[in-house]
């Protein structure tokens, strides 16, 4: 047969569109060509799969006119993903293995010259791709891509260490009966008992930080650190994510999917939540994404985790600002002029600064070298639509040396994931989703404002000059504080405490 036909898949953000690598073989000048908008290691792919079959001791039609297509035609395919498919077509259009027994396979790996499968990124985005079109196939990868389609449930993954042990599972009938040693079905993976995360109580001192984070974790409202070099803001930041609930199944499937697609899933950090620490040198497309074909940026890849960004003005002023539609959406688009891809992106913010460019503003141990004009274009570079977007903002002062050495190790983070976690379950109970989402009607709805609490925050917001924005999210944090208080409904307690995360940067002590 001098056509044949295998089944791929290519990656288009969270997307697995399929792709059908034609191999045809025909007479004529021997040459090798490729086609259908394939990217340069794609191109490249020829070489790898004319040394792998030869050193694999399989024939390759040096003799014959090769024409290889992958379609759909405009449909942009990178990396070397289609080095197995293209192998096993050469190999089927030549008639060394039965090209009908291929159906109902689909097969990615990149190969090397010795024939050996190596892994290949977003294996797991794929299989849950399939999972979620109901798509019933048998994928075939190699090792450390196998394991990660094994997640899903439901999938049916065969994992291969080498061409051979393919070409194996598919000669003609009664040829190949042997069972191949590198070959075998994946079961589903299970899920760790446990996930490991840095304990809280390693923090001494700073209460009021600590309640701020507890009140982040329990309505999912994002936060900002305000203090001095050396006051424990990083360490805090660290440990916010073990105050958040277990992840679900679909939540940890999601996080890891983001994860392959940007070459980062790690099995053993499996249903644990990602703690995203891009450097303040990072650019607006590490952040949200880019490049061609589109990859996730950071605040996808801390989808269902948390975000940390440490010297937040610092950051470049473009990076800060494409970080204002994901916070309030959950999702972040990305247009090139042939394609655009969606990244889910509903993470946390937790950011920390400093107060200004020395760092010691208001600090008790050591006087501030800073004038109040560059204070003030210090504290500017965070803007103002940024900034009402960050739900609270909690200064943390640094410790004497006595209260350091002599404090006794503070609450642990499973007796404050305990509270945080009851508050959000009371929340998802009344409203299906936790107090951070709340829109419109919703708030209306489920706030419970009483009348003297309604009173108080209209005097607060008129005072401060508040946006209509500052007045809702104040409204949410309020009510994760009832919430944690076991209140039904919303009073003026709550709500000053809410106001008290709402205070703006100040360049004085």
């Amino acid at each position: 047969m001098s056509l044949c036909l295998v089944q791929s898949r290519a990656l288009l953000g969270l997307e697995a569109p399929a792709v059908t690598v034609e191999v045809h073989l025909t007479n004529g000048l021997p040459s090798f060509t490729l086609v259908g908008l394939a990217d340069v290691e794609v191109k490249e792919a020829r070489e790898r799969v004319r040394s792998a079959i030869q050193n694999s001791g399989l024939e390759f039609p040096h003799n014959k006119r090769i024409t290889v297509n992958l379609a759909p035609a405009d449909l942009p395919k990178d990396s070397g993903r289609f080095d197995l498919p293209i192998a096993l077509g050469i190999l089927a259009a030549s008639g060394q293995i039965a090209a009908e027994r291929l159906t109902g396979h689909e097969f990615a790996g990149e190969l090397s010259l010795s024939g050996a499968l190596r892994p290949v990124r977003g294996a797991l985005a794929t299989s849950l791709a399939l999972h979620a079109q109901e798509v019933h196939t048998r994928l075939v990868l190699p090792p450390g891509s196998a394991e990660e389609a094994a997640l899903v449930p439901g999938a049916q993954v065969y994992c291969a260490q080498h061409l051979l042990d393919v070409v194996q599972q598919f000669l003609p009938q009664g040829e190949g009966d042997a069972p191949a040693e590198g070959w075998r079905q994946l079961q589903q993976t299970a899920r760790p008992a446990t996930a490991g995360y840095a304990d809280l109580a390693d923090v001494k001192g700073q209460a009021g930080a600590k309640r701020a984070l507890e009140i982040a974790a329990a309505g999912g409202h994002s936060l900002l650190l305000i203090g001095p070099p050396g006051s424990g803001k990083s360490m805090l930041a660290q440990r916010f994510a073990g105050l958040l609930p277990p992840m679900t199944v679909e939540e940890a499937l999601q996080s890891a999917a983001v994860a392959s697609l940007g070459g980062r899933f790690s099995l053993e950090r499996w249903a644990t939540r990602p703690t995203c620490s891009p450097h303040h040198t990072a650019s607006a497309v590490a952040l949200v994404g880019g490049g061609s074909p589109p990859r996730p940026g950071e605040i996808s890849l801390a989808h269902h985790g948390v975000l940390f960004l440490d010297e937040l003005p610092e950051f470049p002023r473009a990076a800060l600002e494409a970080l204002r539609e994901p916070l309030e959406t959950g999702h972040i688009t990305i247009s090139r002029a042939a394609r655009r891809a969606e990244f889910p992106a509903r993470f946390q913010l937790i950011a920390a600064m400093n107060p200004c460019p020395c760092g010691y503003l208001g600090s008790r141990q050591q006087a501030c070298r800073c004038s109040p004009d560059q204070v003030l274009r210090y504290q500017g570079k965070l803007s103002g639509p940024l900034m009402d977007r960050i739900d609270l903002h909690i200064e943390v002062p640094a410790l004497p040396a006595q209260d350091l050495l002599n404090a006794p190790p503070g609450e642990s983070t499973a007796t404050i994931r305990q509270r945080s976690s009851a508050a959000r379950q009371q929340a998802m109970e009344r409203q299906g989703k936790s107090n951070q989402a709340l829109q419109g009607q919703e708030m209306d709805q489920h706030v419970a404002l009483d009348s003297a609490a309604a009173k108080f925050l209209n005097t607060t917001a008129a005072r401060l000059g508040w946006s209509a924005r500052s007045i809702h999210r104040t409204l949410k944090v309020a009510r994760t504080i009832a919430d944690l208080a076991g209140s039904s409904t919303t009073d003026v307690s709550h709500i000053a405490e809410a106001v008290q995360y709402r205070r703006a940067l100040r360049a004085s002590s």
